[in-house]
């Protein structure tokens, strides 16, 4: 077996408190594709810095093969220094690299490389600092949130290139597809360690949830052994004095070991204050358009939102989507037609550029928007140290500075503020940038509950499949067209992703139609057995008596004195919800496939 290319042996990093890095090892072969995970705050992007070489540690070491090229994509790259795209893309290349390579790239992200650093957007910064790291074609490349910023068809344009690349790869990102599609390997950091497993990040979650409850259950029967040590302590020691002073020592030593044990963090426990139900139909648009100058952005658009639906907008940047979202939420008058609202329709947003915020501020000032102690949810009043701990905070950061946030801590923080106001149309801008993925799973399932009407702006597309009823997506020249369900049933339809669209449109197929391959004709569909038909009438039913038991069981546990007064009752308790669990989880799957099946059968 070769030597890594990069090694990263017992690495530790401390910054107040518990130990943010605690003898972490990482190595990285040649042609690698590793995704780094963990919560937000695990320290994810500090080791992806100590790798780089751009951090140093309190202990460790780090080892790079001599003649290695290591290019690293920080979350948010300073282009400060230069005075255009191309010099920053320049400055990348290695001195035998043509200088061709920079502007061949930065062509294909859509920049001329004349632009000035401090007129970027956010997405063309991202896309010059793609340039940057991949023109020399490096040995390593370490890549923080790569599709922060980015829209769809350059998300797909990293991915085919990025696949074909021979540089091994360290990748941190929130964008589940991406990491689906290009890990090899996951390593995990969690508590200040790392684990390594070698599976790609589609098998890591139920590897890691199957860790966790592993996990929980060794601490529960520590805690089990714990109490029927005291009990033998308090009943008296009568047994030999030798044998008394060992087990006197090994309970010293369980709890030791219960002290020094690390709990998982808990799950953000998000909700959305609601207000008073809306009319039935939202909003209409009747044969809007709208133009800046001689440029169309939205062309004779007629669109109906009812209560209920979630619609998500997609397309490149600099498509009109937040215009588009800014003439249905009433921020915008359009140039013609005609926008109607219904009654009682209560916005509440979160912007992407996270522009509201002042950097001024500290946490709990921007909770609150300065006035008092409290936030106001849906009418009560929560005191603002309790709601910053329902969005994972500690209280000791009331006092922290906005700008002394990470990422992840500023898109908690807004979507803190978002869903604080009273609405029953929520407009989402880019909502999952900066987010850890088990934030956005609690995200997933908050906006599933809620009653009201969601816009969505997003690039991420494995939320966009689990979130919006319909997508709207441009087609050019001011004109939109509307597709029931997600994401990829809008590539069903279109027959393709928008990054294939985009290019051939802009260069059409050179072959002549006889030397083209035609695609295989489709697989015949499948029909559904009397067995298959009787499960999806019947599943519903079960699945109905499962979540009543679920609750059921669920409540009884919540008893807070059942674990001390009766622990084997506990203990029953609790394998009976696992399993009951496990079996309204099956229940569920079965029933979607059946679901599936039957749509695809019926057409």
């Amino acid at each position: 077996m070769s030597p890594p290319l990069l090694q990263l042996a017992d690495i530790a990093l401390t910054f107040g408190g518990a130990p943010l890095l605690d003898g972490v090892d990482l190595a990285v072969g040649a042609g690698e594709r590793i995704c780094l995970v963990g919560r937000n705050g695990s320290g994810k992007s500090t080791l992806l810095r100590i790798a780089a070489g751009t951090v140093e540690p309190d202990r460790g070491r780090r080892f790079v093969q001599p003649g290695v090229l290591v290019r690293y994509l920080p979350q948010e790259p300073d282009l400060s220094r230069y005075a255009t795209t191309l010099a920053y893309v320049e400055a990348g290349l290695a001195a035998s690299d043509d200088t061709y390579q920079a502007r061949q790239l930065l062509e294909e992200l859509g920049l001329d490389g004349s632009e000035a650093p401090e007129h970027l957007s956010g997405g063309e910064a991202r896309r010059a600092a793609l340039a940057h790291v991949l023109a020399s074609d490096p040995g390593i490349l370490l890549l923080d949130e790569p599709t922060n910023h980015l829209d769809l068809p350059t998300i797909e344009w990293l991915e085919e290139r990025l696949m074909q690349s021979r540089s091994a790869m360290v990748i941190i990102s929130h964008d589940r597809r991406f990491l689906e599609k290009l890990s090899r390997t996951t390593v995990w950091l969690d508590r200040g360690r790392a684990r390594r497993v070698e599976l790609p990040f589609r098998d890591f979650e139920a590897w890691r949830d199957q860790e966790l409850a592993d996990e929980e259950t060794r601490q529960h029967k520590l805690d089990r052994k714990i109490v029927a040590e005291e009990q033998w302590v308090h009943g008296g020691v009568t047994a030999r004095r030798k044998r008394n002073v060992r087990r006197m020592a090994e309970l010293r030593q369980l709890r030791q070991q219960r002290r020094d044990y690390r709990g998982v963090q808990g799950k953000a426990t998000l909700s959305i204050a609601e207000a008073e139900t809306s009319s039935a139909l939202v909003i209409e648009a009747k044969g809007i358009s709208k133009s800046f100058g001689e440029r169309a952005i939205v062309r004779d658009l007629s669109l109906r939102l009812m209560r209920g639906d979630r619609l998500g907008i997609i397309g490149p940047n600099g498509s009109g989507k937040t215009t588009l979202v800014s003439l249905l939420a009433g921020t915008l008058e359009p140039d013609a037609g005609e926008v109607r609202r219904g009654a009682s329709v209560e916005m509440a947003s979160l912007d992407q550029g996270r522009e509201s915020l002042d950097p001024a501020w500290t946490l709990a000032e921007a909770l609150t928007r300065g006035r008092g102690d409290t936030v106001s949810i849906g009418g009560e009043r929560k005191h603002v140290v309790a709601y910053m701990k329902d969005f994972l905070f500690a209280p000791e950061q009331r006092l922290t500075p906005i700008s002394a946030l990470s990422g992840g801590e500023r898109g908690r923080l807004m979507l803190a503020r978002a869903l604080a106001t009273p609405s029953n149309v929520l407009v989402l801008d880019e909502p999952t940038n900066d987010l850890d993925l088990e934030t956005l799973d609690v995200l997933e399932e908050t906006l599933a509950d809620y009653k009201g009407t969601v816009l969505l702006i997003s690039h991420d597309r494995d939320f966009l499949d689990r979130i919006v009823t319909s997508v709207i997506v441009p087609e050019g020249d001011g004109r939109w067209t509307e597709y029931a369900g997600g994401y990829q049933d809008m590539l069903a339809q279109r027959g393709g992703d928008l990054a294939r669209e985009a290019r051939a449109k802009a260069a059409p197929d050179p072959k002549p139609k006889a030397d083209r391959i035609e695609e295989p004709p489709p697989a015949a569909r499948r029909r559904m057995s009397y067995k298959d038909k009787h499960a999806l009438v019947t599943l519903p039913r079960e699945i109905e008596a499962l979540e009543a038991k679920q609750s059921e069981i669920s409540k009884t546990l919540e008893a807070p004195d059942l674990y001390t007064r009766d622990r084997q009752a506990f203990t029953e308790l609790s394998d009976a919800l696992a399993d009951v669990q496990a079996k309204l989880a099956a229940a569920e799957e079965r029933w979607l496939e059946l679901e599936i099946l039957r749509n695809e059968i019926e057409g």
